[in-house]
């Protein structure tokens, strides 16, 4: 049974059915195709879709297309991929904002009619000056504040016609020059902006302000609950000015949550663009990008994302979360359905000499021993006498409480044989190329070792049948933990980690890794966990370690 959500908006909406005020819960994810989705844009998904879902209620969809100097299709693709991925299923529909620009249209003559909206023909920066920095202080009047409505329709109609230039008239809604909230002092509700629309083509010359369009976009598609993140807190007096003035109310109301803040992490669209235009980044999907994409490349699921955001909180106070939680839920997850498998990824050759010349034979090895009670599977593991094993499991020289293997030392190779370090060849420049050993040919599949105390167990994979494969090891982008808040004078491309990847290019996989697929998920055996790359072929990626840092911290 699904845990259900508990937190103040499902008291808000539990309070709203209880006194009738709604009788089915309809709620919506509004991006703006402007750029590609991340994880903070999981938690407002996770909210609005998973309160739909407990209530029976509806999940829109709702395309932010009012901005077309910004937007393309790929990112109204991307979107769609995104969501269909988390199963975050919009089933109220798919819609776009642009599709209501004929109605904002309508509703802004409305306003004017009404006396309610004005054409105003101050410059951005002259109407800044006017409406002045000082919430205590009423903003000046614009001196076309006064204008007729039959004035202000002619050159609204006049605007959308094409006649004046961009940026040259705005049309402003005529609230409060001495609000304390500066949203409510005229805000503009149009401006004129000669682009080409991704779906509206060349219609039209002027568009509707995010403001002024999504509390009519609400209305129209019978959202009961406009929940938000809290940057729009300010905005709300402005949303219930537009549904109370256009008579679309009760419902849509709008309520605010705060934001998913994350460490050593930036979710700007603006600078994760600028990330990939400069190609410090290999695209939106690279493996470190805190976008949905990057997150499914690195191997991230479903599940452990919205995890992370379930235990992240549902709350209105500022908060910064540990970037190791998330890892923590994606680790936790894997350790139970992942399959286990042997792979070295900085190779050292041994070779037994004592092994019959040709021979190959298969030992049973778990395949995650981990699972379920009554999950006892296991694979066949080729082995043959000359095998990879980690360059740093022998010393030459090993420090105290080594357990691996040395010069005249033994260890045991997992679910395979004792062997003991007899010779050490060297190129040279002194760099080890070879280890000879001999196995104790009684101690093969994890048998006794005669009473021997062998501490050490080492992976392996025979040289004979392994797979070739590049290992990419990723770190945090960011070395700073709160890149919310920088000194003074920095920038985020101060913090930018430029060793946040290692690449391991000589890995040697065991044979069952060839053809694994993107989306695959594996342990690597005392390495960490790690699923190919969905670009390059032959290349795997660590999504997490396997030690797990975080976990007392989050214990109860």
């Amino acid at each position: 049974m699904e845990e259900r959500m508990s937190n103040f908006l499902t008291e808000i909406i539990e309070a709203d059915l209880a006194e009738g005020k709604v009788k089915e819960i309809h709620t919506r994810f509004p991006p703006e195709p402007n750029g590609y989705l991340h994880i903070g844009s999981a938690k407002a998904i996770y909210i609005n879709y998973t309160i739909a879902k407990q209530y029976g209620g509806k999940f829109n969809l709702r395309f932010d297309d009012t901005n077309p100097s910004h937007e393309d299709m790929e990112y109204v693709d991307s979107i769609q991929e995104d969501l269909e991925w988390l199963g975050a299923v919009p089933n109220g529909g798919v819609f776009y904002g642009s599709d209501y620009f004929d109605k904002c249209y309508e509703y802004a003559e409305l306003l004017i009619k009404e006396g309610k909206a004005y054409v105003d023909d101050l410059s951005r920066e002259e109407m800044q000056a006017y409406r002045g920095q000082d919430a205590g202080k009423p903003s000046r009047p614009s001196p076309y504040r006064d204008r007729t409505p039959e004035e202000n329709l002619d050159l609204f109609r006049r605007m959308r016609a094409g006649e004046f230039a961009d940026g040259s008239k705005t049309l402003r809604a005529k609230i409060d020059l001495a609000s304390p909230n500066m949203n409510m002092r005229d805000p503009a509700i149009y401006r004129i902006m000669r682009a080409h629309h991704h779906r509206q083509g060349d219609k039209w010359c002027i568009y509707p302000l995010y403001d002024f369009a999504h509390p009519i976009q609400d209305a129209i598609e019978g959202i009961t609950h406009s929940m938000c993140s809290l940057e729009f807190e300010n905005h709300r007096p402005l949303y219930e000015w537009v549904i109370n003035n256009l008579h679309l109310g009760p419902f849509p109301i709008q309520r605010e949550f705060a934001r998913l803040n994350v460490t050593h992490t930036v979710m700007s669209k603006r600078y994760l663009r600028k990330l990939v235009e400069t190609g410090v980044t290999d695209g939106w999907d690279d493996p470190r990008m805190p976008t949905l994409c990057g997150l499914r490349r690195r191997g991230y699921t479903p599940t452990s994302i919205f995890e992370f955001v379930r235990r992240a909180g549902v709350a209105k106070a500022y908060s910064l979360v540990d970037s190791r939680l998330l890892e923590h839920c994606i680790r936790t997850e894997l350790e139970t359905t992942a399959l286990r498998r042997m792979a070295v990824t900085d190779p050292i050759k041994l070779t037994i000499t004592n092994y019959p010349e040709g021979k190959v034979e298969y030992f049973e090895v778990a395949n995650n021993p981990n699972k379920a009670a009554g999950d006892d599977s296991t694979r066949p593991v080729a082995f043959s006498g000359t095998v990879w094993i980690e360059r740093s499991d022998f010393a030459e020289v090993p420090p105290p409480k080594f357990q691996r293997l040395k010069p005249g030392g033994e260890v045991r190779l997992m679910g395979a044989y004792i062997v003991k370090c007899n010779e050490i060849v060297k190129d040279e420049n002194g760099e080890i190329l070879e280890l000879k050993c001999t196995a104790d040919l009684e101690t093969g599949n994890g048998m006794p070792a005669d009473g021997r105390k062998v501490r050490g167990t080492i992976h392996w994979v025979s040289a004979a049948h392994a797979v070739d494969a590049e290992i990419r090891l990723y770190g945090n982008l960011f070395t700073e933990e709160n890149m919310g808040e920088l000194p003074e004078g920095k920038t985020y491309d101060d913090y930018l980690d430029p060793d946040s990847v290692k690449v391991l290019p000589h890995a040697k996989l065991e044979a069952c890794l060839e053809g694994a697929e993107p989306g695959q998920r594996f342990q690597f055996v005392r390495m960490g966990y790690f699923t190919p790359d969905s670009k390059h072929p032959g290349v795997y990626n660590r999504i997490v370690t396997l030690k797990d840092s975080f976990s007392k911290t989050i214990q109860g």
